[in-house]
């Protein structure tokens, strides 16, 4: 029988074909989810096919060590953490099994992506309609498991309407299909039938009248006279607590084409609250509320800040966001019609003042609708962006009422909260009843951890008077489950507790989830328990916008929440490198993770400049992805820059290291003599013979350096309409770039400088090189002598402009968190890239470029820093001023290059596999008359290394347009 984490590994690993992890750091990665509560796995499998499974569950069986299912781990109440062997499916157990479009159904493995999903059905007018927020990561297995619902469960039902049949594996081993029940021979069937004829009237009396009860076991699909029982319905919501699903068969639905989407606007929360029972009577998909706490903090991010000032009128207290789906533009608008006329019924006008001020606006766009969407999805996280201590906490998350008790019971929840010194956060599902709503609490203070327990008993008791579900949406786990004798009653928790013990007797599966709870409020189960430390770690960058240990870095930390919308495979930015491997190392999250574990002393001492931390950081391209995608703010390309900085400092630098960071400091004397970069590309065997000492991988040449580098007095207007930051990647290898810039910056009336130090010494950088590995002294040196170089100009309202996305950009973020202060923030005003000086200056009808098409389609590629730091606007505006000329942007993450990232010995298969996820196909399949346009160094070496294409700056396009 297995000792401990390792000695389970070690018998796991001659069972199964899959990857088995038992170090402190995989575990730790897996010991929480997007709950308050963490524990702490035995080991984790990730297998390779449903085999594995049976012989995970046969050896955990045999040792006695309790099995843990889990899919992407978002899990709100702790369904997917326990001290238990972690099964991941989403890595290979993923598969699109069969397709029936005609008969609309389809049969897929639990690891599947809701998203991939219906990106696999949108060709055959099919999706799967069960449209949880999360559908980015969330699996079809975790969301059978949990019964999730979606925001148009009013047209479409939740999980369990739309589930056919489960296979799945026994506790004891046995496989078998769960669906109708066929025949009184089976003899599982016949007990559970049995007892659904015995609880019938038991369950009528107790099961809410409601379609978002998700709380407890289905028993009620038991009960006779409901149709055909079907037993899958039994496994779904069921938590993974009685067998491990291996496929589910899933009823399918035609896409539903057109929407037609009204806003409607409310002064005062309670009032829209009151509305909802009569919006629903016109038929809409779905009715979503957006409180003002919500809107306020989503204009503060700035993925969101766009959509609210598009959608927002005035200053309401709540939107109801009403979907209709009426198969045409005409049928919607007419629903949009009558919506407006229901609210002028109810007494709200534009033209209204004080509690009757209020109205519809109406959304037909698709583009605008999908961001309103993503906004809404993102509710959760939004309010998780807050940066002080307290949060808004899930545990009465998703109780539902019938729509007439809505009103009154929000009003009773809100007057619990404030006799507990707290208000709450309110979003989501207002056509069913169910609203998300969270107290903010600081789980670290035992007060509040109090207040929180005192909270959840009134609320409990206030649902059950409104003869409401305690769980409407997201499921029991650790947080509802021991409240089921309040709403249930003792007789239906000890029918649950039949059923468990007759799937599984020996408690294999996930224990202590809907049945045998623990308490809620058992702090040794949280993610901050009593004996959590906070870090004495002294920062070298500035995170005082933070609270907590480490000068705020912990408290930067502690910001994932664990909402796993880095796992998203499609679309934005983050995380590039998980979308390569599928690894949970690989995430923000996974990375967060580890470090909040280290900080706080949980992986034992010096793990912060571990090995084991280097290689979770390993393939963070430093992308900033996460800090524009990631809905609470997770900066991973900061965080890593502090923990290099703390590596360097316990252990200095590699040789390879040294010769990324101090490329400025030597990149002048190489210049002199470029014919040795272009030695090592040449000669046969030299950068074999290199590769080890320097780290540079000999699979693919160096960039070369150019024999006619930039020089500062190629551009020395007298009186400057623009300073031009030459950074050292343009100014030695693709200097071409900059004098382009410099024709472009003429020809648009604002002669540039060359950015220069007074005392004519070595050129200004901005630190990027110093600062990825870790050099944060040296990085401030740099940053210094540019601010004393450029403030004045930037005080006189010049702007300094830049070409290289990464280092440019780094005067707007990483400078002010090195020298944190007006003049660094002065600085970062006046700091663009080319790109953006162009797109507005001809927004404001001040520039006077003559421009002819330089080609008759462009496709352009953003560079990530361009994309995180919202620069893609700009840039699109720029080229949408060339006459004659389409463009098309590629929808890719990082271009995998990532500076010195493709070219290292360890990462550059992973840049490789990075690129070719999306850019590249697109790159090869662009006709010749299409111009490539990239503007950072590392995409344009990317593309002329894998695609064979030449790209283009867009500061060389603009100058070929020229007329």
């Amino acid at each position: 029988m297995p000792k401990d984490s390792a000695d389970l590994a070690r018998t796991l690993a001659r069972s199964v074909e899959g990857d088995v992890l038992a170090d402190p750091f995989s575990r730790g990665r897996y010991a929480t989810d997007a709950s308050f509560y963490q524990m702490m796995p035995r080991a984790v499998l990730v297998p390779r096919h449903a085999d594995d499974i049976a012989a995970a569950i046969a050896v955990a069986r045999d040792a006695g060590v309790p099995i843990l299912p889990r899919g992407a781990g978002t899990s709100q109440c702790g369904q997917t953490v326990n001290d238990a062997l972690v099964i991941d499916t989403t890595v290979h157990v993923n598969a699109l099994l069969e397709l029936d479009v005609a008969g609309r159904r389809c049969v897929v493995q639990p690891g599947i992506v809701l998203d991939d999903l219906n990106r696999a059905l949108r060709p055959h007018g099919l999706w799967f309609p069960v449209d949880v927020s999360t559908a980015s990561r969330a699996t079809i297995g975790g969301m059978a498991g949990n019964n999730s619902c979606g925001g148009r469960s009013l047209r479409y039902g939740i999980m369990r309407d739309n589930v056919l049949s489960i296979d799945a594996i026994l506790a004891d081993g046995t496989r078998r299909r769960f669906g109708p029940v066929e025949g009184a021979d089976d003899p599982l069937a016949r007990d559970l039938i049995a007892l659904g004829v015995r609880e019938a009237a038991e369950i009528d009396a107790r099961f809410p009248k409601l379609m978002r009860r998700v709380g407890g076991y289905n028993i009620d699909a038991l009960v006779p006279g409901a149709g055909r029982p079907n037993l899958a319905h039994l496994l779904v919501g069921s938590e993974g607590t009685l067998a491990f699903s291996t496929a589910i068969e899933l009823k399918l639905s035609p896409l539903p084409g057109v929407v037609g989407l009204g806003v409607c606007h409310f002064p005062t929360f309670h009032q829209a609250m009151e509305a909802a029972q009569h919006l629903v009577t016109l038929g809409p998909q779905a009715v979503e509320l957006v409180d003002a706490t919500m809107i306020a903090l989503a204009r503060d991010i700035p993925l969101f800040r766009a959509t609210v000032a598009e959608v927002v009128t005035g200053e309401p207290d709540a939107l109801l966001l009403v979907e209709f789906a009426e198969g045409s533009a005409e049928a919607n608008a007419r629903k949009l019609r009558e919506l407006d006329q229901m609210m002028g019924d109810l007494g709200f006008a534009w033209s209204g003042e004080g509690r009757r001020r209020g109205g519809v606006t109406a959304f037909t766009d698709k583009g605008l609708q999908d961001r309103i969407a993503h906004l809404r999805s993102a509710g959760l996280n939004i309010m998780m962006s807050m940066k002080e201590a307290g949060k808004p906490v899930s545990f009465v998350e998703d109780c539902a009422v019938a729509l007439p008790d809505l009103a009154d019971y929000t009003a009773g929840l809100t007057e619990i909260f404030a006799r507990h010194g707290t208000r709450g956060t309110w979003y989501a599902h207002a056509s069913v009843g169910c609203l998300h709503v969270r107290p903010i609490l600081n789980l670290k203070l035992e007060k509040d951890v109090a207040a929180m327990r005192a909270i959840a008993e009134e609320c409990f008791d206030l649902v059950a008077r409104y003869k409401g579900s305690h769980s409407g949406e997201h499921g029991d786990g650790i947080v509802r489950s021991e409240f089921h004798d309040r709403m249930f009653g003792p007789r239906m928790v000890a029918a649950f507790g039949e059923v468990k013990q007759r799937f599984d007797p020996a408690g294999l599966f996930n224990p202590g989830k809907i049945v045998d709870a623990p308490r809620m409020d058992d702090r040794s189960l949280f993610r901050y328990p009593p004996a959590y430390a906070a870090s004495t770690l002294r920062p070298a960058l500035d995170w005082s916008a933070w609270p907590g240990g480490a000068g705020g870095f912990q408290g930067a930390v502690e910001m994932c929440n664990n909402n796993g919308a880095c796992r998203a495979l499609k679309g934005g930015v983050m995380c590039p490198s998980f979308r390569v491997t599928r690894a949970e190392r690989d995430l923000t999250r996974g990375r967060a993770n580890a470090l909040r574990l280290a900080l706080s002393g949980q992986l034992g001492p010096d793990a912060l400049t571990s090995d084991a931390m280097a290689e979770s950081l390993k393939l963070c391209v430093s992308c900033k992805g996460c800090k524009r995608d990631c809905p609470t703010g997770v900066d991973m390309a900061r965080m890593k820059i502090e923990v290099q900085a703390a590596r360097v400092a316990a252990r200095g630098l590699t040789l390879h290291d040294r010769l990324v960071g101090y490329l400025p400091r030597y990149a002048p004397a190489l210049s002199r003599a470029p014919w040795l970069v272009g030695l090592r590309n040449a000669v046969p065997g030299l950068a074999r013979l290199a590769e080890g000492a320097t780290g540079f991988t000999a699979t693919r040449p160096l960039p070369g350096w150019s024999r006619r580098p930039f020089r500062d007095a190629e551009a020395d207007a007298a009186e400057p309409g623009a300073i031009l930051l030459a950074d050292c990647f343009n100014r030695y290898m693709e200097p071409e770039t900059l004098r382009a810039a410099g024709r472009v910056l003429a020809a648009a009336g604002l002669p540039a400088r060359t950015a220069r130090a007074p005392d004519g010494g070595r050129p200004l950088c901005c630190g990027r090189t110093f600062l990825s590995v870790g050099l944060v002294e040296e990085a401030r040196a740099e940053a210094s002598r540019l601010i004393a170089a450029l403030l004045p100009l930037a005080r006189g309202g010049v702007p300094i402009v830049g070409l290289e996305p990464s280092c440019l950009l780094t005067l707007r973020d990483e400078i002010p968190a090195l020298l944190p202060g007006p003049e660094a923030e002065t600085l970062a005003r006046q700091a663009v890239l080319l790109e953006e000086l162009i797109a507005a200056r001809a927004d404001a009808g001040e520039l006077s470029l003559a421009l002819r098409s330089p080609a008759p389609r462009v496709m352009l590629h953003g560079h990530c820093h361009q994309k995180a730091m919202g620069v893609m606007p700009a840039i699109q505006r720029s080229l949408a001023l060339l006459p004659d000329t389409e463009v098309e942007v590629v929808e890719s993450s990082c271009c995998g290059m990532a500076g010195a990232f493709g070219y290292g010995v360890e990462t550059h298969e992973i840049s490789r596999k990075m690129a070719e996820l999306d850019l590249i196909p697109a790159v090869r399949a662009a006709g010749d008359d299409t111009l490539i346009v990239a503007d950072g160094t590392s995409c344009r070496h990317q593309i002329a290394d894998l695609a064979g294409r030449s790209a283009l700056h867009v500061a060389q396009v603009l100058d070929r347009a020229l007329a």
